[in-house]
Formats: structure tokens, sequence, C-alpha cells
């Protein structure tokens, strides 16, 4: 409710310092009519859920110093690469217009951030050990210092496919509250009543932007909000241990990274190999796929949404075994 308040004047102040998305040409062409939509619209999630996840823990933090890695670790990470995203909007509204950071150096920064977040999580949460949860395994597996490039890589690689994702009104924000609602049922299954109030403050914040980035938009998520959310998840999931399953938790964000992928490596591939340009969508990521197929944007969505909700529950049920 106090995401939703902040909303509206939020957009106007977006507006007045002309922060507004740049449409690339080679984009779909009805993304054209989105030019200058604000589109840092996720430091409404950002602001919202530090803000009132000090508030409601401020309390049980101090008096528990033991537990606070439950809300510091993930928070620190939303935190960390929403800077690092809005620093990259930034450049694509003033020095890099519809491109922003290069993708060496963020990548470089993201790796950066990702790996500190899994060498605490290794010692002070997994007080060495590396633990997974595996499917119909009653324990959890040890795996050591290998644990923590693995953790970097997921956490790394979650931030950028929800960034991915965010390329239709609405889909980025209504698959991640998905996510995280699923992850904070495995959490209070877990009791880690910390973690739990952490994805549920996610999960509303999520839908109070959701209530400005519904088809048509008045804002964008942006990388500000897109690589944070995307970062804080990988997190959850690796402090739940049930990281084995965010695949099939995030599959909307995985199977577009994956189309993104196929889609590089098929163009360049042929064109080196057959001497001309093959590429199995007509345009990634998978959602422009099916924009160029005539579906419309509310169709991708709702469909979408349903997918991830399906397997949002089979990756809950897959926990519980």
């Amino acid at each position: 409710m106090l995401a939703v308040i902040w909303g509206s004047p939020l957009v106007e102040v977006m507006r007045r310092l002309r922060l507004g998305k740049q449409i690339r040409l080679e984009g779909p062409q009805s993304h054209q009519a989105k030019m200058g939509t604000p589109a840092m619209g996720g430091v409404l999630i950002i602001i919202a859920v530090v803000l009132i996840t000090v508030v409601v823990n401020i309390v049980q933090l101090v008096k528990r110093l033991d537990i606070a890695e439950s809300v510091v670790i993930p928070l620190g990470v939303l935190v960390a690469y929403a800077i690092l995203g809005g620093i990259d909007d930034y450049q694509g509204f003033r020095q890099r217009p519809g491109v922003g950071m290069l993708a060496r150096y963020k990548i470089i920064y993201q790796v950066g951030i990702a790996v500190g977040a899994a060498a605490i999580l290794y010692i002070f949460v997994n007080k060495g050990q590396g633990l997974v949860a595996v499917p119909t395994v009653r324990v959890l597996l040890t795996m050591g210092w290998i644990y923590i490039p693995i953790a970097a890589f997921i956490i790394t690689g979650t931030a950028n496919a929800v960034n991915f994702t965010d390329g239709l009104d609405g889909l980025a924000g209504i698959i991640s509250a998905t996510a995280f609602a699923a992850y904070g049922i495995i959490a209070f299954m877990q009791d880690q009543q910390f973690l739990l109030v952490f994805c549920f403050i996610m999960v509303g914040a999520c839908f109070a932007f959701l209530w400005f980035n519904a088809h048509p938009a008045q804002m964008f998520m942006g990388d500000v909000g897109s690589q944070a959310i995307g970062g804080a998840l990988g997190v959850v999931a690796l402090m739940t241990n049930q990281w084995l399953i965010l695949p099939i938790i995030a599959l909307i964000p995985v199977v577009t990274t994956i189309s993104v992928m196929l889609q590089v490596a098929s163009s360049q591939l042929s064109r080196r190999y057959l001497g001309r340009d093959i590429r199995p969508f007509r345009m990634s990521p998978l959602h422009n796929h099916f924009v160029l197929l005539g579906w419309s944007e509310t169709q991708i969505v709702q469909r979408w949404w349903l997918i991830g909700i399906s397997a949002a529950m089979i990756g809950i049920a897959l926990a519980l075994i």
C-alpha cells in the first residue's frame, strides 16, 4: 500500500528528470510506442523492501544478532545489484542511449557482488559446509568449497535471467512475485521466519509495482529493479538450500535466458561455418518471438504467468519430498 501511494509521485519525478525508456530500433515495432516511458520504476520496489524489512525486523535483529544474516544477506545483495542496475540505467539515458553500461564491465561487477555474497553464505550460513537439498534425499548434502563458485553462478545467472525477462508490461514483476511466494512457502516449512517475511515483503512490493506496470505501463522496472530482484531471488534459494529446484520455480526466466543464448550461438556459428545467419527464433528473448507471431502482450504475460505458477507449485512439491 505504501509503494502504491509513492508510485504516482515517482512516475512524475522520473518524467521531469527525463528518465525515459530508450527503445532499440531492432526491437518489435509495437514497442516503439513505449519510447519515453519512465524506466527506473524498480526504485519503487527497492525502497519499499528496504524500509519495510528494516522496520519489521529491527527489534528482532538487535536482540538476536546470530540470525541477522537471514535478512542482511538478501537485503545487501538487493541493494548492491540495485546500485549497479541504477548506474546501468542512468548510462543508458545519458551516456550510451539505449545501451547502458558495457557488458564486459557489468558482468565483472555482477560476479564480484555474487562471489562476495557466496563466500558470506558459505562461511556464516553454511558454516563452511556448502549445503544442498536434493529432492527425495532426507538429509542435506555437503559440497565443500565448490559451493562458492556454484552459488556465485546462481546469483549472477538469476540476476541476468530476471533482467532478460523484463521485456513486456507486467511480465518480470508477476513472475518474480510468484517465485518469491514459492520460496516464502519453503522458508515457512523450514521455520525460517526472517526469510519468510523478506520473501513476502518482496511479493507485496512487486504487486505494488505491477499496479503501475500493468499494460499499458506507466513505468518500467529497469535494471535497477530486475538485476536486484534476480540477485535477491538467487540468495533466497541458496539460503533455503533448495537451489536445485530454482530452475523449476524460476522456469520462465531460465527459459528466457536459454532462448537468448541459443539465438546468439546459432547466429554466430551458422555465419562462421555455413556462411548464412540461421536463428531459431524470430527475435529473442523468447517473449519477443511470440510478439512477432501476433500474440498480444496481455496474452503472453498471462500465459507465462500460468506456466510460472504451475512451475512454482511443482517446485514446492519437490521441496516437500
